[in-house]
């Protein structure tokens, strides 16, 4: 069996459920990567309400999240991953890719 090119845990599946059931309908997370940054590349997150065809779906507990497919190829081997703390609640991606990033982790370099 391989291993999930991306994954969502379980925090992120929860928060994603607790946003649909607010908006009343199913939403997904779309993760992508934008050239800029202060580090070069910075994730970029937006509800969708359906995937592209060349997406990748990732599920969890009822949760999605799509990332098309040139934004996987610098995922790879990912986590997608919500955060609450007292500072900011927010969707981080902890990436096994990113040889640093900057203060605020919405950057990263390879």
């Amino acid at each position: 069996m391989t291993e999930p090119a991306i994954t969502l845990s379980p925090s992120a599946a929860r928060r994603l459920k607790d946003i649909s059931a607010i908006e009343g309908r199913p939403l997904m997370l779309r993760v992508a990567v934008d050239g800029g940054g202060c580090s070069g590349f910075q994730y970029r997150f937006d509800l969708v309400d359906e995937a592209e065809p060349d997406d990748l779906k990732v599920e969890r507990d009822g949760a999605a999240a799509v990332v098309d497919v040139v934004s996987l190829a610098l995922l790879k081997g990912s986590e997608i991953d919500f955060a609450d703390e007292l500072a900011a609640a927010e969707f981080r991606v902890r990436n096994p890719n990113a040889k640093s990033s900057c203060g605020c982790g919405v950057s990263f370099s390879l």
